[in-house]
């Protein structure tokens, strides 16, 4: 696992209460940093996590907000950062997949114009709307933005077209934000492969053993892989912007 020293530094983590988020928001208090775990407001997992972190020493504290809705998104942001006194790191991890189970391509009726609003408002403008905010005090602090893609926005199959679709946009967003915010802020990405979290716990058995069946390390995921991978290019890879780094086991 890599180690740094995060002492003195500030991050904001969005879609911080379960799987990927909350791993980050861990990794990152042990390595010293404050953290500011966003969470949708009606989020009862938040509460437990923040209380088991704040028990154990950490400064942590909860950001309330529903990133997917315009306004909201900002204000949070705004308030994470006033609570923490600025900010060095900003994790845009929050999304969402809109189905427990994946839809198969060819179902075009399932890609109602709700599914793609939803899965657009979350996964794509949401990033855009928390960088935006965060811009300012990234620019003065010489910060890092780190977004979580998916392979599914590199062609790999994923649980809706729309989730793809969104994926790429994101991948395309972050190359986008570190023209935009350079040389002050660096923006990159990772792009998880299947990871065993909460959102796939429902997946069929035999889609898992298929994942882990072709990657070179013959396993899924966990979040702690890509909190790991967040971690490095937060705080580490100085000379790292613009790129989207896949991690996923190897597949083949």
């Amino acid at each position: 696992m890599i180690t740094v020293d995060l002492r003195g530094k500030a991050a904001l983590v969005t879609g911080g209460a379960s799987g990927i988020g909350l791993a980050t928001v861990e990794l990152l208090l042990l390595a010293g940093a404050k953290v500011a775990m966003n969470h949708l407001p009606y989020d009862s997992r938040a509460r437990s996590e923040l209380e088991r972190f704040q028990e154990q020493g950490y400064q942590v504290f909860g950001a309330p907000g529903d990133v997917s809705r315009p306004g909201e998104a900002e204000a949070m942001v705004g308030r994470a950062i006033d609570q923490l006194g600025g900010l060095d790191i900003l994790v845009n991890n929050a999304g969402t997949a809109g189905t427990r189970t994946p839809i198969e391509f060819r179902d075009l009726d399932a890609m109602t114009e709700e599914f793609w609003q939803t899965i657009l408002a979350t996964n794509l403008i949401g990033p855009f709307r928390c960088s935006h905010a965060a811009a300012p005090a990234l620019r003065q602090a010489r910060g890092a933005i780190v977004n979580t893609a998916s392979v599914a926005g590199l062609g790999r199959p994923g649980s809706s077209i729309a989730y793809g679709a969104s994926k790429a946009g994101l991948i395309n967003l972050t190359r986008s934000l570190a023209v935009a915010l350079a040389p002050e802020v660096r923006v990159n990405a990772v792009a998880p492969g299947f990871v065993d979290s909460p959102w796939t716990d429902p997946w069929p058995a035999e889609r898992k053993r298929d994942y882990a069946a072709t990657a070179l390390m013959r396993r899924i995921c966990t979040p702690a892989d890509i909190a790991e991978a967040i971690l490095f290019l937060a705080a580490g890879g100085a000379m790292i912007t613009g790129h989207t780094l896949p991690v996923d086991g190897g597949l083949i």
